[in-house]
């Protein structure tokens, strides 16, 4: 990306960190999930996990998060599709999608 132009090494620059995993250590987070937005299926997902973090959130339940893998076509240098597979690809390996903690 521009801020990155010759590339990120995670043996000099750190790991990417598992913002869902560690929040889900905390006592107040109750409903933590990681959804994307690189299909119409995981769209219609990200949606529903944004509404039911809105009602948890109404209902001073406790914290909520939602994390959104999200294509940057024009930092990433690709095209609208090709940033689609990569999130495919290499981020939800990486970062699986899924309800991180629900209480």
């Amino acid at each position: 990306t521009s801020t990155t132009p010759l590339g990120r090494k995670a043996e000099k620059d750190g790991y990417p960190l598992k913002v869902c995993e560690l929040l889900a250590t905390l006592p107040g987070a109750v409903y933590i999930e990681r959804v994307a937005v690189n299909s119409p299926s995981n769209i219609r997902k990200t949606k529903e996990a944004i509404e039911k973090a809105f009602k948890v959130q109404m209902e001073n339940r406790g914290f909520s998060l939602i994390e959104i893998l999200s294509p940057c076509p024009t930092n990433w240098r690709l095209s609208a599709k090709d940033s689609m597979q990569w999130i495919e690809r290499y981020m939800i390996p990486y970062f699986p999608l899924g309800v991180i903690k629900e209480i």
